[in-house]
């Protein structure tokens, strides 16, 4: 396709434009009636469509539909409404051109200098489990091509796609008009806007395409899981906060959110000193960790690894503080300005057993009263409330030189025990078998290479971010001291020698699960049968790197 551009002669300056007409067609109608009485008290005509004019008209306030411009009715259910050359050559025409300006005197269309508007709420009706019909449906065809005309225009045009910017626009208009820097502003606004709206769509269709990979015994190279992925990624978010620093004092750093976020970056801060970068890291590995169990749990994080994690005792009053308490058990020492994640409100009972340990965030889904009272008592602590519709991604986004990897995230769907083999030993009894499931699932947590030793629904050793297995199981037992013996054992990859096993052999540990596939499988098994452990092999790995 060729462009045609002017002489870069024949442009004339615009800087500040009076806002004559308005074009506005809202989904959100928060702050509609200020804006469209300011207008109207500015003698701007205002120009609308379907339920936008409707309300705008029964508050008395004087608009023109649509309609009226195009000399077309809406039809085909509303989907055409503004797709018109009376509408579009209104957003396109660069006045700043004689030319143009002559052609639409010609064709006897008036320009508009605003537009406002924003899109059919498409990620809320998705959220909302509609049927797919009702989804399509709140796909917006009109908006979008508006929105990306008029931020086009944007020497000639503001748009506006937020209500937070209303009231910026209504100081413009009573002041002599538009800003061409606030109009920069305003367009570069509205492109990130319908970029984020289109990836929203995107998401939506290529989740829509589901493939089951089957399920494999042992880990292999060859296996490969069935996916979908687009063949291009677009990932919008919005700034949400300028960080103090970033992972160290000379790096710039911010947070920026996705519009349809469920996570940590949408949680809200109600006390404490403001989030920093590494505080945003580690509430997200504890969250990661404490909302793999379906029982209350509480993650103990420092420096994304874990200090501790647990779930309430079975007979516990206070099932969250119980597993607050078993959690900071496993290392009190690493446990000191550390970040906690709860899967349940705090509690008093949980707040009264943080309040003498020095922590730097407490994230959960709520706050009793009780304990918000304790714990603001403690000036500098941070804590944060989850988002009511709090959800784990289903996908991974890591950043590498020159480009993205992609993953789906590792989750415990269909976790079952009973699908695990027995290699090695006698089948543990139940109340073994629920502390190796524990296990198993907080050794996800924890970076590879990692090893975790749990008893009775609590870690008391982890071993994590070593260069080989066998390393980490020496930090393991080290860390449980007296409490290896007897405990069971999870790795997150198998054991490629009997060494490291034979590690946690020699530390009393006589029940492990791991993922078996590797090539000495047969020598590790021998190992464990010849000290009389029982050994199960889960047939996945879980890496964390």
């Amino acid at each position: 396709m060729t462009v045609h551009a002017a002489d870069p002669s024949a442009y004339r300056h615009r800087d500040v434009i009076p806002v004559r007409r308005a074009l506005i067609s809202v989904s959100d109608k928060r702050g509609l009636l200020d804006l469209a009485g300011a207008l109207a008290d500015a003698g701007v005509e205002i120009v609308s469509t379907g339920s936008t004019a409707a309300t705008i008209r029964d508050a008395g306030i004087e608009v023109v539909d649509v309609a009226t411009v195009t000399g077309f009715p809406e039809s085909l259910g509303g989907r055409v409404k503004t797709l018109h050359p009376s509408v579009h050559a209104g957003l396109l025409a660069d006045l700043r051109l004689e030319s143009h300006e002559q052609q639409l005197a010609e064709l006897g269309i008036a320009p508009f200098e605003l537009v406002v508007v924003n899109l059919y709420p498409f990620v809320e009706t998705v959220a909302s489990g509609a049927e797919p019909a009702t989804v399509v449906e709140n796909i917006d065809i009109g908006g979008p091509a508006m929105v990306r005309a008029a931020a086009k225009n944007h020497p000639n045009v503001a748009i506006v796609v937020e209500p937070s910017a209303y009231a910026d626009v209504i100081d413009a208009v009573r002041t002599g008009g538009t800003s061409l820097s606030l109009r920069q502003r305003l367009a570069a606004d509205a492109f990130a806007h319908t970029a984020a709206y289109d990836s929203a769509v995107a998401a939506y269709f290529a989740s829509t395409v589901v493939a089951d990979a089957a399920a494999a015994p042992t880990i292999a190279d060859d296996i490969q899981p069935a996916a979908t992925f687009s063949p291009e990624l677009t990932v919008t978010a919005s700034l949400a906060a300028t960080l103090r620093y970033g992972e160290n004092a000379h790096q710039a750093a911010a947070l920026y959110a996705l519009s349809d976020g469920h996570g940590i970056a949408q949680a809200t801060q109600v006390h404490g000193k403001e989030m920093s970068y590494n505080n945003y890291v580690d509430a997200d590995a504890a969250v990661r960790a404490a909302y793999d169990f379906d029982e209350p749990a509480v993650a103990v994080i420092k420096h994304a690894n874990p200090c501790g994690i647990a779930v309430g005792a079975p007979d516990a009053s206070d099932p969250i503080a119980s597993a607050h308490i078993r959690a900071h058990a496993c290392d009190p020492v690493s446990a000191f300005g550390g970040v906690i994640a709860a899967n349940r409100p705090v509690t008093l009972g949980m707040a009264e057993s943080i309040r003498d340990i020095f922590t730097e965030v407490v994230v959960a889904p709520a706050f009793d009263q009780e304990a918000l009272e304790i714990l603001s008592a403690k000036k500098n602590i941070r804590l944060l409330t989850l988002p009511a519709d709090f959800a784990p991604a289903s996908r991974e986004l890591k950043q590498i030189s020159g480009g993205y990897l992609v993953q789906d995230a590792d989750r415990f769907d269909g976790f079952d025990p009973a699908t695990w083999s027995l290699v090695a030993g006698e089948p543990a009894t139940d109340t073994v078998l629920a502390d190796l499931a524990f296990a198993w699932k907080a050794c996800r947590a924890v970076k590879s290479n990692a090893i975790l030793l749990a008893a009775q629904g609590a870690s008391v050793g982890v071993g994590m971010g070593q260069v080989n297995r066998v390393d980490s199981c020496h930090l393991a037992v080290q860390r449980a001291g007296d409490r290896a013996a007897g405990s069971v054992a999870a790795s997150d990859a198998y054991f490629p020698f009997a060494d490291g096993l034979q590690v946690l052999l020699d530390a009393g540990i006589r029940t492990i699960v791991q993922p078996g596939g590797s090539i000495r499988d047969a020598e590790v098994i021998a190992a464990a049968n010849a000290a009389g452990a029982t050994m199960y092999f889960t047939g996945e790995r879980h890496f964390f790197h």
